[in-house]
């Protein structure tokens, strides 16, 4: 497939491993920093979604999506695994949850964007859980060095999911992150709470990117 993200903040707090562990399945290692397991919350939309060599379809190639999300490796590979996927578009979660097997919902979306602010609202169909706030860049892009947090936290090129107890892996390809240091305003997030987590009474450490093309290969089952 292929699609660009716009908009995009990372959010992330710290959260002990020992909590995280009972909520990532087994088979899946947590990847840890410094001893702690992050969670991620990231909203942006997307346009330009499409399969390899076919042109985007109308009311599936470009919409808003919030995920929810933490870190772990399989076999040394370092990878993201995703608690939820809340999308503004009822094909691209039928489609993602039946061909990628990962736990996108339905919601109703908006993302108003004024350059580099952007106003946010996300709000699941049938649940109480929901996002809503504002954010945007306050520093220029720089490109992070190996070895630092920010590095750790973004620069992961696949993604692992658990199906009837196989495990599968996504390979995600695209460009370094052009990360800018971020301010936001969250007036609602109780995104993370709904995977059984609740969220550190700290910041998050917050980072803004305005674009970046992706490309993701089908899944492949591990042995």
């Amino acid at each position: 497939m292929m699609q660009t993200w716009h908009d995009l903040l990372f959010a992330h707090w710290p959260i002990p491993p020992r909590k995280m562990r009972s909520l990532v399945p087994s088979p899946l290692s947590l990847d840890t920093y410094d001893g702690q397991s992050w969670l991620g919350v990231v909203p942006f939309w997307m346009s330009g979604v499409r399969m390899r060599g076919t042109p985007p379809i109308p009311g599936l190639s470009r919409f808003p999506e919030l995920n929810v999300r933490t870190y772990v490796t399989v076999d040394g590979k370092p990878g993201v695994y995703f608690f939820s996927l809340d999308a503004g578009s009822r094909l691209a979660v039928s489609a993602a949850r039946a061909l990628y097997h990962l736990p996108y919902f339905l919601a109703d979306m908006e993302a108003h964007v004024d350059g580099n602010e952007v106003e946010y609202q996300c709000a699941r169909r049938n649940s109480p859980v929901e996002f809503r706030g504002s954010y945007g860049s306050d520093a220029p892009v720089q490109f992070r060095e190996r070895g630092t947090l920010e590095h750790w936290l973004t620069e992961r090129y696949c993604l692992y999911t658990v199906h009837r107890s196989r495990v599968f892996r996504g390979e995600v390809h695209h460009l370094p992150w052009p990360l800018q240091d971020a301010s936001a305003e969250i007036a609602e997030n109780s995104m993370a709470q709904a995977t059984g987590l609740a969220l550190p009474d700290t910041q998050p450490l917050l980072h803004f990117a305005k674009r970046l093309d992706v490309l993701i290969w089908p899944l492949q089952r591990l042995r």
